[in-house]
């Protein structure tokens, strides 16, 4: 998985290169932004405590209601300001090395902690992290949340979730080529997870899923797929009108 797990080594993680994603078995950011918003007002730490080996997590969280959704790209990207809730959105134990978005955070079986006892726990090297984070903290956050989820073989609906949101801080980035790279992650693990899990998944309904894998494939260049994804939400009774208006638009862009 060239360049997807790269930026790890710090953690203790090298050779990284031969690690398959979907395997199964059977600068220091400053403290204003540029409209001089003071970025410490917006965070505080939470606190959890790790499932694998209980120590207290102090995770750095964004305060509800202190955000303002401004836009969503068509591939559902939210777009906040003056901050952006999603680089927080990683969880990483301090001790054991297990990491994972905040919402699947305890959501580990027993057997799953072993393994990242004996996988994860060896090899990691705890790192101090300033108190805002940026793009670049983001992305080196979610790669070990994502090699924690395939380590400990989760659902693909998780490892594709963390790939959607990689791919987005790659957006941000402006590095398409890592972007497309991770999009066609992200559907691999939604198509196989809309076919074998119950829904809600990753919070969304199932119309939801499929006008993503519909918007997903056409990023990826695969029209045909995407207009099969979006014709599904089109006449489909019942679907809410504002998804049935964003695939009409998405399917009108390929046509």
């Amino acid at each position: 998985m060239d360049k997807i797990f790269s930026g790890l080594e710090e953690f203790g993680f090298k050779n990284l290169n031969d690690v398959e994603l979907y395997k199964q078995d059977n600068e220091t950011p400053a403290e204003t932004n540029s409209k001089g918003v003071d970025i410490l007002d917006y965070l505080y730490d939470k606190s959890f405590t790790c499932p694998v080996c209980n120590c207290d997590v102090k995770v750095r969280s964004v305060k509800s209601g202190k955000t303002r959704l401004m836009s969503k790209d068509t591939d559902l990207m939210p777009r906040h300001e003056p901050i952006n809730p999603m680089f927080y959105d990683v969880a990483i134990c301090p001790k054991c090395g297990y990491a994972a978005m905040v919402k699947y955070f305890d959501k580990i079986k027993h057997e799953q902690t072993l393994i990242i006892k004996s996988t994860i726990t060896p090899k990691f090297k705890a790192k101090a992290y300033p108190d805002i984070y940026d793009v670049d903290i983001a992305i080196e956050r979610f790669k070990l949340a994502l090699l924690n989820s395939v380590v400990k073989n989760s659902k693909m609906s998780e490892r594709a979730y963390t790939c959607l949101k990689l791919a987005w801080m790659y957006r941000l980035k402006e590095d398409s080529e890592t972007e497309l790279k991770l999009l066609e992650q992200a559907l691999i693990g939604f198509k196989d997870a809309f076919t074998k899990e119950s829904f809600p998944i990753c919070g969304m309904d199932t119309y939801t899923l499929i006008y993503l894998l519909g918007e997903i494939s056409r990023r990826l260049g695969y029209p045909e797929d995407a207009l099969r994804w979006f014709g599904k939400v089109i006449v489909t009774p019942g679907v809410n009108p504002r998804l049935k208006e964003m695939a009409r638009d998405q399917k009108d862009l390929i046509k």
